[in-house]
């Protein structure tokens, strides 16, 4: 999913240079969604890690 960010990103730097200010705009907007919810479900898998760990240790 990291991929799909540095892609929307080369994509926005790319429009930006050549003057497309709504695609650059746009794409650079996508890019960061796909961040914000790449650094999301990064968290939740650490917390379900971290618990489920702990949860295997009581036993």
């Amino acid at each position: 999913m990291l991929s799909w960010v540095f892609i929307f990103l080369i994509i926005a730097l790319i429009s930006a240079v050549l003057g497309f200010g709504g695609i650059a705009g746009a794409a650079a907007g996508i890019a960061k969604i796909i961040f914000y919810l790449f650094v999301m479900l990064l968290v939740l898998s650490l917390v379900f890690n971290l618990f489920k760990s702990k949860r295997s240790n009581q036993r």
